[in-house]
């Protein structure tokens, strides 16, 4: 039995990882590595297994980072199943989509204005490489066991964190192994608490906070003292915002905040046509979250919803007070570099980060209060105030994380830290080797770990 990591080491981005077993090549996530151009252009490399070898693929969730590379997969051959839960399969029919059409429309705006090094630029993938991957789905429910063959299934968990996020349990020859996809929070307004599996003989486990605690603050005051501040000098509020969760999340914040009064009744602007179909999925998966369908409706009603090119034009060109919300959430990309183009020169505007900015990402550089942006070949000045909000992540902190690693009641044989930068990775290896007294490792990328096959304890997923 063996574990090769061929993503999410030592980033938080391209979670991959392929589990050899039972006579059975399963991938678990199948993202895009985005951020640094290192990163970016694994991409673009050969996938170092054949894909025609692999029997499954199994997501934790849609996030694109954790899904964005199927498309690929399938233009280079697989023609198997793809595993998840309807709230992910739902979502990668939105986010799979976006994501193909945004590559081709990058790839025609260098063409015509002559600013990549490529010539033609090419998409990694497109909408037709999608829509061919989206025939793979296969909805799953929570908490079902899903045979593979007659040694092999699998169990996805609720993991919080976004609509249809799960955690992935498999039983293989007799063995549990466990990956905890992204584990979301506790407290999370929207969506349900994470679950952990009672039990794990190994164990795959996220870090992206492994290094931080949030901000206890509340994400309404904030929003509002920065909403305040800003149209006090008639500005803009654009906020790079994540189609799946954070934009569903600050829509119900503003919602909460014109319903009490709070805030004051300016033009607010959603313009991404993913986080609009998104929205529309809260109200088809009630059982998956906290809202009701009222509160469903009202996240809906929050905000005028922008669709179409020129109606994003029409936004970028107006003057304030107002808010414009745009992916996409690390300013890689979409319709939010187009606001930034207008607005971040004006020091009246405010920028509001309310996600978390991965190494080499133009929301990286805003965050640590880059003079300039480079966006479509130039460099924008930015003048705006940039303001970061971090207690609406999505994502545990550490004590989160091993609050989650407390309600497994065996202590697995090996535990890999992944999805996390360096210094947070190894910080909670240090924790769950500390607190937990698990043996721990912080994988690097194409490591192979050979998992025992002799079944320590057994334990029925059924």
């Amino acid at each position: 039995m063996k574990l090769t990591f061929l993503g999410a080491t030592e980033t938080v981005t391209g979670s991959k990882y392929l589990l050899e077993a039972a006579g059975l090549r399963i991938l678990i996530d199948c993202g895009l590595f985005e951020g640094t151009k290192n990163l970016r252009l694994r991409n673009w490399a050969p996938l170092p297994i054949q894909v025609d070898t692999i029997d499954a693929v199994i997501l934790t969730h849609a996030h694109i980072d954790h899904s964005g590379y199927l498309p690929v997969l399938a233009r280079m051959g697989y023609r198997g199943p793809v595993y998840g839960t309807s709230g992910t399969t739902d979502l990668c029919g939105v986010m799979l989509r976006d994501s193909a059409k945004l590559q081709e429309e990058e790839a025609d705006f260098a063409n015509r204005h002559g600013y990549s090094k490529h010539h033609p630029a090419l998409p990694l993938y497109t909408l037709d490489d999608a829509e061919r991957v989206l025939k793979q789905l296969v909805p799953c429910e929570f908490n079902d066991s899903v045979k593979l063959n007659e040694h092999a299934s699998f169990r996805l968990l609720p993991a919080g964190h976004i609509l249809g996020a799960a955690s992935v349990v498999l039983y293989v020859e007799g063995k549990l192994i466990a990956f905890s996809g992204d584990v979301g929070r506790f407290s999370d307004p929207i969506m349900r608490e994470p679950m952990a599996p009672m039990h794990a003989d190994y164990l795959v486990v996220e870090s992206t906070y492994g290094d931080r605690l949030h901000d206890q603050s509340d994400p309404a005051a904030e929003l509002d003292a920065i909403f305040t501040r800003t149209f006090k000098h008639g500005g803009v509020v654009v906020i790079p915002s994540f189609a799946v969760g954070r934009t569903q999340e600050i829509l119900h914040y503003i919602a909460v905040l014109k319903e009490t009064g709070r805030m004051a009744n300016v033009p607010v602007f959603l313009d991404s046509p993913m986080a609009i179909a998104v929205t529309d999925l809260y109200r088809r998966h009630l059982r998956e979250h906290r809202l009701t369908m009222s509160e469903a409706d009202s996240i809906s009603k929050a905000a005028t919803m922008v669709r179409t090119v020129d109606q994003s034009k029409e936004v970028s060109s107006r003057r304030g007070p107002m808010v414009v919300i745009a992916g996409s959430g690390m300013v890689t990309g979409g319709r939010v570099l187009h606001h930034l183009k207008a607005f971040a020169p004006d020091s009246r505007n405010t920028i509001a980060l309310v996600g978390y900015q991965a190494a080499g990402t133009r929301g990286a550089a805003l965050e640590a209060h880059a003079p300039t942006i480079k966006i479509h070949g130039e460099y924008i000045p930015v003048r705006a105030r940039v303001e970061a909000i971090s207690s609406l992540s999505a994502h545990a902190d550490y004590n989160e994380i091993l609050r989650w690693l407390s309600s497994i009641t065996t202590a697995p044989a090996r535990t890999f830290v992944t999805h996390g930068e360096p210094a947070a990775a190894d910080a909670l290896r240090r924790r769950i080797e500390e607190q937990l007294h698990w043996p721990c490792e912080v994988p690097t990328y194409l490591e192979a770990a050979e998992l025992a096959q002799s079944p320590s304890h057994e334990h029925a997923l059924s």
